[in-house]
């Protein structure tokens, strides 16, 4: 379950609410209502748990219970009615300490230090010691797609306000989007591909995608622009050839290098804080 929860843990937690039910009342059959009921009592739970509520819970939806038939938690017995399988219910003990524990550890380990980028002392420890905050960008930028995105997204937009220009991030990671994953106020698009391209086969591959997705003009005009996690010199002068501009995950970190106010390194942080939490928060409750 854990290894499907790309933006938000959603069906371990609602396995760990529906336990949580059993082992208070007994209770054995669940309808939609009352799997609802359980599964937000288990968020409003992991919240208090874990101290924020970054990639826990989502909006709640009746396929939820379906779901969760394919997982073997539950059995259907009538439209919207389901009953909790004997292993669960043999195991609900033990699962209910246990669920809680490895929730926390698989959010942990995703989100590493992003949850405490909430509390300004944090931003500001980190923000006035250069060295602790290259490190952190470059131990963080390196984690999941999403963390690729999201920090190179940060230290563009803080870096680029220096010269009066802006640039917005209106999708979310994996997001179908055609193509614009980053768009500005200056004409160009960023897209964002968390890999490296060593050859011109790669490149050209790139470059066909890039056409589906952008028009004629904007391409050649030079206005969009890859942000890759490594490229090799001869393949990024093939694709300057074919009027794409490239940023690898080394210049991004040149550019946090460059940041010498903590004022700046303080927005880096929260901007990646805020928009971490677009990504991952469910709704207000």
């Amino acid at each position: 379950m854990l290894r499907n929860s790309q933006t938000k843990v959603i069906a371990p937690v609602v396995t760990l609410g529906l336990l949580r039910a059993y082992s208070a009342n007994g209770k054995t059959e669940f309808g939609d209502r009352e799997i609802r009921r359980s599964y937000e009592a288990a968020v409003g739970e992991l919240k208090a748990f874990l101290g924020h509520d970054v990639h826990i819970g989502a909006k709640y939806y009746d396929a939820y219970g379906s779901r969760m038939s394919r997982y073997k938690v539950l059995t259907p017995i009538a439209h919207l009615r389901y009953t909790l399988t004997e292993p669960y219910r043999a195991h609900a003990a033990h699962l209910c300490g246990w669920d809680s524990s490895r929730i926390a550890e698989h959010i942990n380990t995703r989100l590493g230090i992003v949850p405490a980028l909430s509390k300004p002392d944090v931003r500001t420890q980190i923000a006035d010691d250069p060295g602790a905050f290259v490190s952190l960008i470059a131990e963080q930028i390196n984690k999941t797609s999403a963390n690729f995105e999201i920090f190179s997204f940060a230290i563009l937009k803080v870096h680029l306000q220096r010269f009066a220009c802006r640039i917005y991030r209106d999708t979310r990671t994996a997001a179908h989007d055609h193509g614009v994953d980053l768009s500005t106020n200056f004409g160009v698009v960023y897209q964002i591909k968390k890999l490296q391209i060593t050859t011109e086969a790669e490149a050209e591959a790139i470059c066909v995608e890039l056409r589906q997705n952008f028009n004629r003009e904007r391409l050649q005009d030079g206005n969009v622009v890859l942000i890759i996690d490594d490229i090799s010199q001869d393949v990024r002068r093939y694709l300057i050839n074919m009027k794409v501009q490239s940023i690898t995950k080394a210049d991004v970190l040149r550019l946090a290098e460059g940041l010498d106010d903590p004022e700046d390194r303080q927005k880096v942080l929260r901007v990646v804080y805020e928009e971490f939490r677009r990504e991952y928060c469910g709704p207000p409750r």
